[in-house]
């Protein structure tokens, strides 16, 4: 039987063509990889020292006030699903306790002031656990004083995350704070942020902030206190609203 065997040289040219093969699926291979953006490249900078770079870059805030009612919450449309994160997942509440309990510090009473630390709203929304606004989008929310980040849950509402954080300082030093839903670049728990600094700040889409007190338990001073029923105006939301207002936040009546 008459057999065809391929000389060195037919082999070396096969070998060639497959090599220029392979480099050039990879290249493709790359080049796709690069085509997708980040729709949230354009979010300020954060530096090293966790100072924004970005606070002053943050259009003037020009806010209106509403009378808040009671189920009525102005950045949400009738029958419209809240944007948030579908494959957050929300701890359970003895890990959130326990993850408080290992961050908050004891933290003595001073004669240190705050600053509003919504400076930025554009409309003051309902009164109910807390205090409901909005803010133009990359908005920071400030740290009202010397902070510390104890947790975040993040599947507070409708895949939307909540921080918790503890005021270090001044006459409510001690006591615990969190802003929740459409808030982004979180800082870490653990960290302890000077007055002034971000905390987070207002996301692209959701269901606007909620800004108020909680407890040391994981739940929120209304729910621990009096209870709540969704739209329900709790005394913790009052007095969050009238603490705002104390630091000239003019975020209207409570």
């Amino acid at each position: 039987m008459l057999r065809l065997v391929a000389g060195p040289k037919l082999i070396f040219n096969r070998a060639l063509t497959i090599g220029r093969l392979v480099l050039v699926a990879a290249a493709l291979a790359v080049a796709g990889c690069g085509a997708s953006t980040d729709p949230d490249a354009a979010t300020p900078a954060t530096s090293a020292a966790g100072k924004t770079s970005g606070v002053g870059t943050v259009p003037g805030s020009h806010p209106q006030v509403i009378q808040p009612t009671a189920g009525v919450q102005a950045g949400t449309t009738a029958g419209s699903t809240p944007v948030g994160d579908p494959n957050a997942h929300a701890p359970s509440l003895t890990q959130v306790k326990h993850l408080l309990h290992l961050e908050v510090i004891a933290a003595p009473v001073t004669s240190a002031s705050y600053i509003d630390p919504l400076q930025f709203v554009t409309l003051w929304e309902r009164t109910d656990q807390g205090v409901d606004a909005q803010l133009p989008v990359g908005a920071p929310i400030l740290a009202p004083g010397r902070v510390k980040v104890l947790a975040i849950t993040p599947d507070w509402y409708a895949g939307q995350p909540l921080v918790y954080f503890e005021l270090l300082d001044g006459p409510d030093a001690g006591k615990v704070q969190y802003v929740a839903e459409e808030i982004t670049d979180i800082a870490r728990p653990g960290s302890i942020l000077d007055r002034g600094q971000v905390i987070a700040r207002y996301a692209k889409s959701g269901t606007a902030i909620e800004y108020g007190w909680s407890t040391l338990s994981g739940v929120t001073l209304a729910r621990a206190t009096t209870g709540y029923e969704e739209g329900e105006v709790t005394p913790a939301g009052r007095w969050m609203r009238r603490w705002l207002n104390s630091l000239g936040a003019n975020a209207g009546p409570s």
